[in-house]
């Protein structure tokens, strides 16, 4: 499955963003989808996964509270509504995807889009 990603930009702190990530495979509701986030020197840190269903979803403690992840199988998106931003939210955000469930190791993940920026000022 090919995904990207998008809805990136800049913002000033405690604004919101939502970043959408689509996939053009068919069987996107067979994979369970997760956000990762990249600041700049800084490892590869989960944010938050969905199940396949999207019944199920899991945050990372720095995002609990404000950010809320969703999903539409019937079009093949997955979203990641980000409110109250913080300037410590500023990275590449990153969509994976995966057969397994649920996850915050990205390891777990075998299918990436290519990012999408999001600056948070202060």
């Amino acid at each position: 499955v090919q995904l990207q990603a998008s809805g990136g930009g800049l913002v000033q702190a405690g604004g919101s963003l939502r970043l959408s990530c689509a996939s053009s495979g068919q069987t996107f509701i067979r994979y369970t989808v997760g956000w990762f986030r990249q600041a700049p020197g800084k490892e590869r840190e989960f944010v938050a996964t969905i199940s396949r269903d999207g019944g199920s979803t899991y945050y990372a403690d720095s995002v609990k509270g404000r950010f809320t992840m969703s999903r539409d199988n019937a079009k093949n998106t997955v979203y990641l509504q980000m409110n109250s931003l913080r300037p410590e939210d500023t990275a590449v955000y990153y969509c994976a995807a995966g057969r397994g469930l649920t996850s915050d190791r990205s390891s777990l993940y075998d299918n990436w889009g290519q990012g999408t920026q999001v600056t948070v000022s202060s």
